[in-house]
């Protein structure tokens, strides 16, 4: 939360029965954090501990854990000012409640700049009601008191005491002013920066019940809501008679849906039309569901095809952009001039979410109230759909959140929390939603596809010049669609001193949203492979020509708001030659047809620079061999192995998103349905992945999603160099390129 305590920030202490200790901590937000949360700013509680008299410490996770180990690394950071003895920590996830915690959601890679400094107090409150509970029982002074594994000790008089021993009598005790906590110094962490398992492993590797789609309530129903596959068609007739005969069928109804027309840019979608089938059994349901007959009114989304999408484009493309998003400088002199010059067109298709667990989703929705069970991101987002859709107050909801199977930003959206609280206020009983892996891929809210278009100029001596963008997107007028839409900043912006960006937008009948590293899992591919091209053509090494690049004075940043997040060139000059040294870039003599790529990127407050050695064989067979990955996120990583393990985990991402991952559409429709179209990267395609931090003066950021953009270029630029081809279009799979 914030970086700084004010006086408007506060303890708030209390007993527990049996003579325990229950801590929260109360933040001022920022104002920026606040409009994210969509609330006013003021006092909220940011986590809480709870000491048992037995001994026992409690942390409470506060946000969604969806695979990125916020459950544990959140909890750790209390721990480590509480000095508390972490292999007996339990730990518990919270409920959504707003009138608890603060900025309960998972996304943007937002946890640790967000929660490092406040999450870190509540432990040394904590600890500090504790040694003062202790230097009131021996009548010493607290600075002679230490603190460890959940001890307190007095060493002059030899006396200890456990936490538990102490936590009603620090319960009593008046609460510090936060202004004057001291934090410890990096160098006495025993918690943060050394590697901690995932406090829900062993049940995940056990096969407990762990996640969304285990969970089950007493008499639930299970259900399927059957959508048309042109988003937003609506149905006209089924043949329900015949399917509510089927063996457990209980009730099957058509649902009209909740989508306003004129709805097309960002698509809020309160609730899509469908018909809804409810069973005793999944299987029950589904097993109905395969004779299921609708007709559908497809609506307009039917005339749409990625096929006219790309003759469009390249129409566009010929003309003046539908509006200028940034200009620095005269582009159309300097290109005029320029020693020489280079045009390229790229191209990035839709792609699905595709978490290995697919939506779900029990509710039970009656009397005018909503409890809920949900792996969403953004619970509060899902608080407010149901709300608004089903006519209730927010006040009524309650959300339990439940560990998901992957998220990707997928789960962002709570379309599947509003169907399932429909459909079991509609049956008047509790009921499990539960999406097929074709429900999944094929009603997404997918990352938006896109063409830029490129020009620039170089000088006698390499230096780019001019540099002109015309990005072909989709929305309408100069509203792009949802996570489809392009900084002003976006690099290199800001380094060139003739610069245009603009942009014309074609209209989509589809959901799209944010999917990992949004915007920069795709511009880093664009602009890192065609300064490549750039490096290629003023005849200097790929790595110089970033160096002499980020060298460059900066123009003033166009956005100015409170999420602009500045960009230092010095920070990403440095991980570009650590990588650069890790990798022996110029150093190294491969075979024919294999050669290193290099890219750098800088997302959600993370530098990263990465380094792929890849070859082609004759028949455009790639094998990815080793990749470098060189990160600053700050002073520090608080849980190294999920660190490490995160940015293994985006690099396959990158590499399944390169080679083969591609969502289309035909008559409005999504043409793949499962995973052989839409393919991960198998285990035995992975690379080495070596990982490498830098520690700076810079408070820590997230790991969520920078790692990943850098990974496509650079391979790309391997291939290249190993081939003479340039790769300009995605997925590679298109060019006729294939995993070896």
């Amino acid at each position: 939360m914030a970086d700084s305590i004010d006086r408007r920030s506060f303890l708030k202490v209390a007993s527990l029965a049996g003579g325990g200790l229950m801590v929260g901590l109360y933040l001022d937000v920022p104002d920026g954090f606040a409009q994210t949360l969509g609330r006013d700013p003021g006092l909220l509680p940011n986590a809480f501990v709870r000491i048992a008299a037995d001994g026992i410490v409690t942390i409470i996770a506060k946000n969604p854990e969806t695979g990125q180990g916020v459950k544990t690394m959140l909890p750790m950071l209390i721990a480590e000012e509480l000095d508390a003895d972490w292999p007996k920590v339990k730990i518990e996830q919270a409920d959504f409640d707003d009138t608890k915690y603060a900025a309960q959601f998972a996304g943007g890679s937002m946890a640790t700049p967000m929660n490092w400094d406040g999450m870190r107090r509540v432990g040394a409150a904590s600890r500090y009601l504790l040694v003062a509970a202790a230097a009131e029982r021996w009548s010493v002074p607290a600075a002679e008191i230490t603190t460890s594994a959940g001890r307190a000790e007095h060493r002059a008089s030899n006396r200890s005491a456990g936490y538990g021993e102490l936590a009603a009598k620090a319960a009593t005790m008046p609460a510090p002013d936060l202004k004057t906590l001291t934090l410890k110094d990096a160098k006495n962490f025993t918690i943060i920066g050394r590697s901690q398992r995932g406090y829900d492993v062993r049940d995940i590797v056990t096969g407990k019940p762990a996640y969304g789609i285990d969970f089950t309530v007493p008499g639930m129903l299970f259900a399927v809501f059957h959508k048309c596959p042109v988003f937003n068609g609506k149905p006209v007739s089924a043949n329900l008679a015949e399917i509510r005969k089927q063996p457990g069928v209980r009730h099957a109804f058509l649902v009209e849906g909740r989508i306003k027309e004129g709805q097309v840019l960002g698509f809020e979608v309160d609730l899509e039309p469908g018909v809804a089938i409810v069973a005793d059994s999944w299987w029950q349901a589904q097993s109905a569901r395969k004779l299921l007959q609708v007709k559908w009114d497809e609506g307009a989304g039917a005339q749409q095809s990625s096929v006219a999408f790309a003759q469009r484009a390249q129409q566009l493309s010929a003309q003046k952009g539908f509006k200028v998003l940034r200009k620095d400088g005269d582009v159309d002199t300097s290109l005029k001039t320029a020693a020489k010059s280079v045009t390229a067109a790229y191209s990035y298709p839709f792609i699905a979410h595709a978490p290995l667990e697919p939506q779900n989703c029990v509710a039970d929705c009656r009397d005018g109230k909503a409890e809920i069970w949900s792996n969403t991101q953004i619970p509060a987002g899902g608080r407010q759909l149901v709300s608004q859709t089903l006519g209730i107050p927010e006040s009524a909801i309650t959300i339990h959140m439940q560990r998901a199977g992957g998220g990707f930003g997928r789960r962002l959206t709570n379309d599947y929390m509003v169907e399932a609280a429909w459909i079991s206020k509609t049956v008047g009983a509790p009921v499990k939603l539960l999406w097929t892996r074709e429900d999944d891929m094929q009603h997404d809210f997918y990352r938006s596809g896109g063409f830029q278009f490129l020009k620039a100029g170089l000088d006698a001596s390499g230096h780019i010049v001019a540099w002109h963008n015309h990005y072909v997107g989709y929305g309408k007028d100069d509203q792009f669609v949802s996570a489809g839409d392009i900084s002003p900043d976006e690099f290199p912006a800001r380094l060139i001193p003739n610069l245009t960006l603009e942009f014309s937008l074609m209209p989509l009948w589809m959901k799209t949203g944010a999917l990992r590293a949004p915007g920069s899992n795709v511009y880093a591919f664009v602009f890192q492979s065609f300064l490549d091209e750039l490096a290629h053509a003023a005849g200097q090494d790929p790595v110089a020509f970033r160096m002499q690049l980020l060298d460059q004075p900066q123009m003033a940043a166009a956005d100015q708001g409170p999420y602009a997040s500045p960009f230092n060139p010095a920070r990403m000059k440095a991980v570009l030659q650590v990588v650069a040294e890790r990798s022996g870039w110029g150093k190294t003599t491969l075979p024919k047809g294999r050669a290193l790529g290099v890219a750098c990127h800088f997302s959600h407050m993370g530098y990263f620079a990465e380094v792929a050695d890849v070859s082609v064989s004759d028949d455009s067979r790639v094998k990815v061999h080793k990749v470098w990955v060189v990160a600053d996120v700050g002073s520090q990583i608080i849980n190294p192995a999920a660190a490490e393990n995160m940015v293994q985990g985006a690099v396959i991402d990158g590499l399944s998103e390169l080679m083969a991952q591609e969502i289309t559409l035909e008559r409005g429709a999504v043409v793949q349905s499962n995973y052989h179209q839409h393919q991960m990267l198998r285990m035995s395609q992975a690379p080495v992945i070596n990982v490498h931090f830098l520690k700076t003066d810079n408070p820590p950021t997230g790991l969520g999603e920078p790692a990943l953009p850098p990974v496509l270029p650079a391979v790309a630029n391997a291939i290249f160099s190993a081939t003479g081809k340039r790769v300009r279009d995605l997925p590679l799979a298109k060019s006729g390129y294939r995993w070896a």
